[in-house]
């Protein structure tokens, strides 16, 4: 059996060849999987078959080892790319140097092997990531006293929004307000602590600040004022105008914190950044085919005429959680795994970006389905379980939400970008009327407008498992971004409001029975893509 022969029968079996085990005599190949079958005591199965590995079966060794660290010890062949070692399977395969178009691994998935071409000349600008804020575990045991604090920095950091406010000049504390005489016109800033609405159709709102508590009545008198207080939510921050009445307050204006029109940037060298998320690496599902299909793109190997010359300006790649598909997310979801352990789901994942041109800046944030705490803010993946992405030299890991600057050099400030993956949306989509009325299920840039305008990824309590940290609350939206990015929905959208761009990505999942029954639509493998020239948004699909 020559060289060739015995690399395709381990192949078929699932192995990879270490090129040293070359150097033995394996004669009798059946003979010696069969034996390294039988020795294998521990569930995971190796990837890697190296010369030690067979002379430790062959000398009779029951092997038992961690194929994990075994695996990465022999790819790294003394801190080489792991592309290194696929390169001298090809070779040993083709003596002749003949194309390989597909090889399995595993019997899992295809990595497909591209037929050379001259690559289209790639954008020759430095990138450039500053990490502007993200959030770590909390060092210290939580009590009471830091969800007071959590509370009491959302309200001081959303009351600094709105003091600058025209509308709320006359500002008064609710303490000083409830000792006010009625028919006085008065303005103040308090947390939503309940709403309700009258027999009558009014809305009752309960506010709260650091002085006490004030009920303020939102009546149909007012039509501005009671279609802004339709969507209001629990927990917010708002600024109200009313008369005095007693002990209540008819309103007449609803102030949100807001996005004023942000600032306009322009940046003079032709770079893109583009954006993914809900890749679910691991799922029978996902779509490698195509999502190979679009590093192809960003290497420059694109056969498409209109679209080739797009990939090698893109400089930035952010990739917005749900990495991978995770183990136990929901009920039932082991039928629908391709790989059963987290680790080999991030391993196969570190392998299709590793085939990324390492110019490119991947910046990663995890989702739900991730390997991390649910709990917002997420910290970065860990490590123990996506080592493989920690080691790719192009990742910049963050946390969920974090806010990242690109681009910025002498001449330019660069674009800062908001991440968050969107655990939250599910609530507001089931609990907000006006937002239903615009299916924001197919239409998330409506959520992400309303999120904006209440300058809070998740203002309602239970909108969010999350944990408090330190004296902040993570998810107020105290600095404007230029871009707003999130995922968790599925679907590809893009929207401008107030001159902050919204973009939702889509996924790299077909439809599972899980989204069918919570009436997700998703749509697939469409990569937003940002001109940082021309500060416009548009849309590549790689859906077959």
């Amino acid at each position: 059996m020559n060289k060739s022969e015995v690399i395709q029968s381990f192949l078929r079996k699932g192995y990879l060849v270490s090129p040293d085990l070359l150097e033995v005599d394996i004669s009798d190949n059946k003979s010696f999987l069969d034996m390294l079958s039988s020795k294998i005591v521990s569930k995971d199965k190796p990837l890697i078959v190296s010369k030690d590995l067979f002379l430790a079966v062959t000398n009779n060794g029951v092997i038992d080892i961690n194929w994990l660290e075994f695996e990465k010890s022999k790819v790294l062949f003394e801190k080489k790319s792991i592309n290194k070692m696929y390169d001298t399977f090809l070779n040993i395969l083709n003596p002749n140097g003949e194309k390989i178009k597909n090889i399995k691994i595993n019997g899992i998935s295809e990595i497909k092997r591209i037929e050379e071409k001259k690559p289209i000349e790639r954008s020759n600008a430095l990138s450039n990531v500053n990490v502007l804020k993200q959030f770590d575990l909390p060092s210290k045991k939580i009590n009471i006293k830091d969800f007071v604090n959590y509370f009491k920095y959302r309200y001081e950091a959303l009351k600094g929004i709105l003091q600058g406010r025209q509308e709320l000049s006359n500002l008064h504390s609710i303490n000083r307000i409830l000792n006010k005489q009625s028919g006085e016109e008065v303005a103040t800033i308090g947390l939503v602590y309940d709403k309700q609405t009258s027999k009558n159709g009014n809305i009752i709102l309960t506010l709260e600040d650091t002085t006490g508590f004030l009920k303020a009545i939102v009546t149909k008198s007012s039509p501005e004022a009671f279609k802004a207080a339709g969507n209001i939510c629990l927990d917010e921050v708002i600024g109200i105008v009313g008369k005095t009445n007693e002990r209540f307050l008819f309103a007449t204006s609803v102030i949100f914190p807001d996005i004023m029109n942000n600032k306009q940037k322009k940046c003079s060298e032709d770079v893109c950044a583009a954006f993914i998320s809900d890749i679910h690496v691991g799922s029978k599902m996902f779509l490698e085919k195509e999502f190979i299909k679009f590093i192809d793109w960003l290497n420059g190997n694109s056969s498409d005429e209109k679209i080739k010359y797009i990939g090698p300006r893109v400089k930035y790649l952010f990739l917005i959680g749900d990495l991978v598909d995770g183990i136990g997310v929901y009920p039932g979801q082991e039928n629908s795994l391709l790989l059963k352990n987290i680790k080999h789901q991030y391993n196969r994942l570190a392998e299709l970006l590793s085939l990324i041109n390492k110019d490119i800046k991947l910046i990663i944030c995890p989702g739900n389905h991730d390997s991390i705490r649910a709990a917002e803010p997420q910290p970065q993946l860990d490590k123990d379980y996506a080592e493989a992405l920690w080691n790719l030299p192009n990742v910049i890991m963050v946390s969920n939400p974090a806010l990242v600057n690109i681009h910025s050099n002498g001449e330019f400030e660069g674009y800062n970008i908001l991440m968050y993956h969107g655990a939250s949306f599910h609530y507001y989509v089931n609990n907000v009327s006006s937002l239903r009325e615009n299916k924001p299920r197919d239409n998330p840039s409506h959520i992400l407008k309303f999120l904006l305008q209440k300058r809070h990824l998740a203002p309602s309590h239970s909108s969010t498992t999350y944990v408090p940290i330190g004296n902040e609350d993570p998810l107020v939206i105290d600095k404007v971004p230029d871009i707003i990015v999130s995922g968790d929905m599925h679907r590809s959208d893009t929207a401008v409001y107030n001159g902050v761009i919204i973009i939702n990505c889509s996924c790299w999942q077909s439809k599972t029975d899980f989204q069918e029954k919570t009436g997700n639509n998703p749509d697939f493998c469409k990569v937003p893509l940002f001109s940082l020239k021309e500060k416009k948004v548009f849309l590549v699909n790689f859906a077959e």
